[in-house]
């Protein structure tokens, strides 16, 4: 299998909108900057922490175009295309194609819970309309859907589907790790999300770690992530208060409040997402001040 996008710490950016739902520009093109000068391994763009659930096909696209322009080419960048509709999902992939990215996010957005067959397929349809690596978003927290093994083997066969992007398990990753590898291509990418388990997905030998506090904080998770890799588990230490946050409250609350402590975007998240409590507010800063 060629070599995939889906490698180190793939970094995810909010994206700061007004209240009508627009983009604002500005400060995003300061956030990804900041991505590209740290050289984190990627940038997953419009993911999960990106509200990408919010935001119109319109939005989606000027969000894009600010990526590729601020980026350049210097870091790969991960488009999700996650949509409830499958000619939707095609149609934002060949955009995502065209504008340079290198690899292609999708989870099974559904409101009607979706089959096996249902998924299979609307995977199958988006993976054969670009030559992009796609990644399997495996997240049954926001989806309502699981990936048994079986059902990611078939997909790991197709075309263009090169990795997984998988959920913090109930035990010990290695042990989740083994598991998938028994089931899945030899070369096929396995990478885990939950940043509280990121590091330990690392140290034990997954391929990404899909790491939201990393669209803000790249430097310090990026020097978290080499660690893991060498071995050194006590790194992680000085992340523990901020990780508490995010099981707490939701990364995705918790990172618009470090954009708005940070005075990168001045912004709440999209309604009716409400922001994590002004009580909260010390602790969060508290919890960054650890981090250094």
């Amino acid at each position: 299998m060629t070599a995939t996008p889906f490698q180190g710490l793939m970094a995810f950016p909010i994206t700061p909108t007004d209240a009508a739902g627009r983009v604002l520009e500005a400060p995003l093109a300061v956030m990804l900057d900041r991505l590209r000068a740290a050289g984190v391994g990627s940038v997953g763009l419009l993911g999960s922490t990106g509200g990408y659930a919010y935001l119109t096909p319109e939005t989606r696209s000027r969000v894009l175009a600010v990526a590729t322009e601020v980026l350049g080419g210097a870091v790969p960048l991960v488009v999700n295309v996650g949509a409830i509709r499958t000619d939707t999902a095609m149609a934002l992939a060949r955009e995502a194609e065209a504008a340079g990215a290198q690899g292609l996010l999708m989870a099974p957005v559904s409101y009607t819970p979706l089959t096996e067959a249902e998924v299979q397929v609307h995977y199958a349809s988006v993976a054969a309309t670009t030559g992009l690596p796609l990644c399997i978003y495996n997240t049954p927290a926001t989806t309502g859907f699981t990936f048994g093994d079986a059902l990611l083997a078939r997909l790991a066969e197709m075309p263009n589907v090169a990795a997984v992007k998988m959920p913090p398990p109930a035990g010990a990753v290695a042990a989740d790790l083994a598991r998938l590898r028994a089931a899945l291509p030899d070369g096929f990418a396995i990478g885990y999300s939950g940043d509280w388990i990121g590091a330990e997905a690392l140290a034990a030998g997954a391929d990404a770690w899909f790491a939201v506090a990393a669209g803000l904080l790249p430097g310090p998770v990026m020097e978290l992530a080499a660690a893991a890799q060498a071995g050194r588990t006590r790194a992680e230490d000085r992340f523990a208060p901020l990780w508490a946050l995010f099981r707490e409250y939701g990364s995705f609350r918790v990172m618009f409040g470090i954009a708005r402590l940070m005075g990168l975007a001045d912004r709440d998240p999209p309604r009716p997402i409400l922001p994590i409590p002004e009580a909260a507010l010390p602790r969060l800063e508290a919890a960054l001040g650890a981090i250094g």
